[in-house]
Formats: structure tokens, C-alpha cells, sequence
């Protein structure tokens, strides 16, 4: 007898093969049937219901949250079963105290900095070894090479020695013989972004040694975004390494309609026999930390040495020009548009009145000139803001998540008074918006990219699919009203539609209600 049944759903299977009716028998945490006549100990009435495999969050930014918050409701609510962490080349794995001890005010903004929090690891290994305490979901991690290289190198923007080229590709190595599935890079962030392309190839043939991937966000996703996705394409090409582009999309308004340039590159690449994925969210606007778009050189050196050039009148009239009337490497290459920077989380009590407002408002309503106001906040916050950034476009976000390589990821930050709503709805606005609204996928496509594709992706041989033998990583939901209901104004919101979520054959969805249970753990890299 199963432990559990679904009786009559629709089952997407994850392959993208039309959808068809069965019963599907759950036992030790395993898909163990599917068919009718199954006896199980629960039976769940699931007609009118699709039933898909988990969601695969590709990429997620809930590298503390799944500790501090093992619940992990924004992601658990929303069908999520598995996520990828240690994105955009920052993330608090490998490290020594030093580091780490950077690391937690640099991405106070992202993931915040719980007071009483136990850091008890410091190697990948560890890390994962912390994940399988218990967590809701299964998680994957990346080599943030940002983070590599702020252990070898430092905070310096220059080459590395050869002596300290062969120690990260030692790490990055031991990193990945621990579990790791590939190496991630940000390369509009510092440290990471000091590296060149020589030293990224030789970084990534580290992981093609390991059948790993590469999984950048790139130089820019503003000018040159063309030529920076060239660049990760020729970096995995001579490295023999397999490519995930992060968050991959053509933004702000020097791209307005060009996806299908991104588009035919990737396809050319392909055609020559390029193993190449990418993953989305299906939102306009981004969101990172507000110092992100600094100029390199100002943060060269750490956050300490940055706060004292913020500190400097002359310094900042040079950051001031370069952020404004240049277009500084940290803002992709754009002219800073103030009134498409928001501010949406701050440490300080203070600074409250800032949230929500761009800050072109914000500096309006105080009569100050915006950049004075946010070199303060910078200042004031040790660095430690978040902020949206209103510069996507709808025509490429649609053209894009059409693609045959197309993965979801909600690339989610979870702190912060008002943070992005891709964070607790992604997966849902999915279906509710590009399926049932505007017939952009169907709803068979749609599933497979949000579960069999980046299954295959990661080369997880037992999950993303229904299939006799797999992992219960399961999501029953309604067709008709699954939606995300996060809002920008209120973002921390259940999802509707989504009735059950079973990660490892264990409810943490139940009739619409959060169990509590933890049955995730580390999905680490096979040899």
C-alpha cells in the first residue's frame, strides 16, 4: 500500500508530451506508481487539478533564508521543490573569518545579516552538510567565483599571480569534489568583475573537468549586452564547459526589442554543437543591492575603502560623472535614470521614508540633488541597501521564455521592507499571466520549462519528471486560478491556486496550509 494517492489529476509530466489523467501513488518519498486502482493509507481527490513535477527555482538567492527560515514559505507556497544557490558570483561558501566577515555586510542588502546567526561552515562541503539539517526544499549550490576570488586574491583589480591562478582552480576543484554543480560569476560586481576573459576560461575548464556549468551573470545587460553574452559563449566554448546564462535578458532602453539578436547568437552557438541554457523571471524591473552601481574602481579594495571615497567630496563628484553622464561598468554601461532606481530595503529605522520611492522622488521631496542623497544612503547603511530597477522590457522578457533553452528563476531576494515580488510569485505568474492570459506558452511547455529542462540542466537523473521511480518532488495546482499575488506594494504573499506541494514524498503544502516540515536537503554533484 502507498502512503499516499492523487486521485484523477491532469498530469503534465514534465516533458512537454500533452497532458493525460491518472492516479500517481506516493511511498518512501518516491513516485511508486501511476495508473488507477492504487491503494495508499491517504487518498487525495486531485480531479480538476494539474499535477506537475516540483518547480526548480534556477536561480534563487536564498543562501541564508533557508537556514535562518528553514520553512522557507515564499518558495515552498509557490510549488518550488528544488533551488540553485550561490548565484551571481557571491555567495558565503568557500571562505575563511576574513572573508566571510566582508561577505556578510556586502550582502546585507541581498540576504541580510541575522543577528545570533551560527556560521559553522566555511568550506562548500560544510555548507552543504548544513543544508541536510533540514530545509523545505532541496538545493544545489554554484562556486561563486567572486567570492574565489576574494579569498585567493583579495579585493584587488588585477591579474592574478600564476601561483594564485592554480590555488582557485585548486578550490574551485575541491568545491565542486564536494558537491558543487558548476561555478557562477558577476561580473558587474566586485571583486568578481575584475577578472578577465583568460582568467574565466581557466577557471572554466576547471568545471567541464567536473561536468559542470557555468552559470554567469555577465558584463552587462545594457550597452554591450550583446557583446558580453558573446563573451561567455566563446569563455565556455574554449573551456570545454557547459553555459547557463543568469537572468538572461536585454534591459534597458538601448535594448528595447532586442531579444532576437541575443536570441540568434545563442542559436548559432548552439547549432556548432554549444551546450546552452538560460533561465528567466517574468517580471519587468530587477533587483540587486543599491552600491552595485558603483563604478568598479570606487569599491576596489572592499566596502571599507569604498565608504571612504563616498566620504571624499572630489571622489565623489569623479563617481558622480561616471554614474551620471558616462555610464559607469557597475550600471551596466547606462546613464544612471534615477527615477527607475527605487529603494526597497534599508538597516537603518531612519531611512524607512525612502522605500518605495525612486530616488529622483525621494530626492525631490527633500530638495537635494538624487546623487548627494545616494552617496548618504550608502554611507548611512554601510552599504547595506536594496533597491529595484524599473528597466525591462516586455517584448524581449516574452521572446525569450519561448526559447528551447528557457529554465524559470525567480533570482529572488527575500529581506528588505518591500522586496521584488518575483521572490514569492514567479512560478505562478507563470501560468497565471504568459499561460492563461496571454497564450504565450502552453501549459504543458511551460511546466517542462520549469522542471524537466532544468532538471536536465543540473543532471538530476530522479527528479523533474512524474515518473515511476523519481523523487516525489510534486505540485498539484488549479489551471484556472493559480496566480501570484505578490505585489510590489505588498510582496510577501501566498500564491493562489497552488493546494499542494510535496517535496521527497513529504506535504509542506497541505490543503493550502504550510506544514512546517523539512524534508529538503543538498543535491550534490555526481563524479
Amino acid at each position: 500500500m502507498d502512503d499516499v494517492v492523487l486521485r484523477g489529476p491532469l498530469v503534465a509530466d514534465g516533458t512537454g508530451a500533452p497532458a493525460y489523467q491518472a492516479d500517481v501513488g506516493i511511498k518512501d518519498g518516491r513516485i511508486s506508481s501511476i495508473g488507477d486502482s492504487i491503494s495508499a493509507t491517504r487518498s487525495i481527490d486531485a480531479d480538476g487539478l494539474v499535477l506537475a513535477p516540483g518547480f526548480i527555482d534556477m536561480h534563487s538567492h536564498s543562501d541564508l533564508r533557508v537556514l535562518a527560515e528553514p520553512d522557507h514559505l515564499a518558495k515552498v507556497s509557490q510549488g518550488v521543490t528544488t533551488e540553485v544557490l550561490g548565484q551571481d558570483g557571491l555567495s558565503y561558501a568557500p571562505v575563511n573569518d576574513e572573508v566571510l566577515a566582508t561577505l556578510r555586510g556586502q550582502l546585507a542588502g541581498w540576504n541580510d545579516d541575522p543577528p545570533g546567526f551560527d556560521w559553522n561552515w566555511r568550506s562548500v562541503g560544510e555548507y552543504l552538510d548544513r543544508l541536510d539539517q533540514g530545509i523545505a526544499v532541496n538545493a544545489a549550490y554554484l562556486v561563486p567565483q567572486g567570492t574565489l576570488r576574494m579569498l585567493v586574491v583579495g579585493w584587488d583589480d588585477r591579474k592574478p599571480t600564476q601561483s594564485e591562478m592554480d590555488t582557485m582552480r585548486s578550490v574551485l576543484a575541491q568545491s565542486l569534489a564536494e558537491g558543487a554543480m558548476g561555478m557562477s560569476s558577476g561580473l558587474t560586481y566586485t571583486p568578481g568583475m575584475y577578472a578577465d576573459t583568460s582568467e574565466l576560461v581557466q577557471l572554466c575548464e576547471v568545471v567541464g573537468q567536473h561536468n559542470g556549468f557555468y552559470s554567469p551573470h555577465h558584463r552587462s545587460y545594457g550597452a554591450g549586452a550583446l557583446e558580453a553574452y558573446a563573451e561567455m559563449v566563446d569563455v565556455t566554448k574554449r573551456a570545454g564547459c557547459a553555459l547557463h546564462l543568469a537572468h538572461a535578458t536585454m534591459n534597458f532602453p538601448v535594448n528595447k526589442g532586442k531579444a532576437p539578436e541575443l536570441l540568434q547568437l545563442l542559436d548559432d552557438a548552439i547549432a556548432q554543437g554549444a551546450d546552452i541554457s538560460l533561465d528567466t523571471y517574468p517580471y519587468l524591473p530587477g533587483a540587486t543591492y543599491l552600491s552595485a552601481l558603483l563604478p568598479s574602481w570606487a569599491t576596489e579594495g572592499g566596502p571599507e575603502r569604498a565608504l571612504a571615497r563616498l566620504s571624499d567630496v572630489d571622489t565623489r563628484e569623479r563617481i558622480r560623472v561616471e554614474i551620471e553622464e558616462t555610464g559607469s561598468d557597475g550600471c551596466h554601461g547606462v546613464p544612471v535614470d534615477w527615477d527607475s532606481i527605487e529603494i526597497n530595503g534599508v538597516r537603518n529605522d531612519r531611512n524607512a521614508h525612502l522605500v518605495g520611492a525612486s530616488v529622483l522622488r525621494s530626492a525631490a521631496r527633500l530638495d537635494r540633488a538624487p546623487a548627494d542623497l545616494y552617496f548618504d544612503v550608502l554611507v548611512d547603511e554601510r552599504m547595506g541597501t536594496s533597491c529595484l530597477m524599473h528597466v525591462g522590457h516586455e517584448e524581449n522578457v516574452q521572446a525569450i521564455m519561448k526559447h528551447p533553452a528557457h529554465t524559470g528563476g525567480s533570482d529572488g531576494l527575500l529581506v528588505g521592507d518591500r522586496p521584488h515580488p518575483r521572490a514569492w510569485g514567479t512560478f505562478p505568474r507563470y501560468f497565471a499571466r504568459y499561460v492563461r492570459e496571454l497564450g504565450v506558452l502552453s501549459l504543458e511547455e511551460c511546466v517542462e520549462h520549469l522542471t524537466g529542462r532544468a532538471a536536465q540542466r543540473l543532471r538530476l537523473t530522479d527528479r523533474g519528471l512524474v515518473r515511476e521511480g523519481y523523487a516525489a518532488d510534486l505540485v498539484l495546482f488549479d489551471p484556472s486560478t493559480i496566480a501570484d499575488t505578490a505585489t510590489f506594494d505588498q510582496p510577501r504573499q501566498q500564491a493562489a491556486g497552488i493546494p499542494f506541494v510535496f517535496c521527497n514524498g513529504v506535504p509542506v503544502i497541505d490543503d493550502g496550509t504550510a506544514t512546517g516540515s523539512l524534508p529538503g536537503h543538498s543535491l550534490r554533484s555526481r563524479p
